[in-house]
């Protein structure tokens, strides 16, 4: 029975994540620049969420699954932030988060990795590869996206003149236990 049990236990063990890491919220930071009419305009999203199970070992067996409430985010006036919850942009009564679920992580430098994964917002979901820079356990780098491949800003806004359609997302994600 001994036997029994200390194997099943060491069973438990080896399925549990080798390097799982816990997200310090309060020390990372999710934004995003665009332009409208030509002038850069900065925002961000306040709550978001990240799993990351990662060997810098073996950072090709690592898995990093990340959620973001599109409620959460500010240009830093009300009225626009409202205007993005709408259904033109973000449309958060129907598509409340984006997700980014990693198929892939490839070494490329000491301390850089292109993470590939499936992006999904609002219903779209698209191939990307982020390069992330690792450094005292914090995550960072930025990728660009088109806007409208994930019809955020519909119908008049779909109009690339009036607001741009690249959006590059910046991000600094700080880890415990990495």
């Amino acid at each position: 029975m001994t036997k029994l049990l200390s194997a099943l236990l060491l069973s438990a063990a080896a399925l549990l994540p080798a390097h799982a890491a816990t997200l310090q919220a309060d020390k990372s930071d999710l934004s995003f620049t665009f332009k409208q009419m030509g002038v850069p305009v900065d925002g961000k999203f306040k709550k978001f969420e990240a799993q990351l199970d990662f060997d810098t070992k073996k950072p090709e067996a690592g898995k990093i699954a990340f959620t973001v409430d599109l409620g959460s985010v500010s240009l830093g006036d009300p009225s626009f932030d409202k205007e993005l919850a709408g259904s033109p942009w973000f449309d958060t009564k129907r598509n409340g988060k984006a997700t980014f679920v990693s198929t892939g992580i490839k070494a490329t430098g000491p301390g850089k990795y292109d993470v590939a994964g499936k992006l999904t917002i609002k219903g779209a979901v698209r191939d990307v590869v982020v390069p992330i820079t690792l450094a005292n356990g914090v995550a960072a780098g930025s990728v660009p996206i088109k806007r409208l491949d994930f019809k955020i800003g519909d119908g008049e806004w779909a109009d690339t003149s009036v607001v741009a359609n690249d959006v590059t997302v910046k991000f600094k994600l700080a880890f415990s236990g990495i």
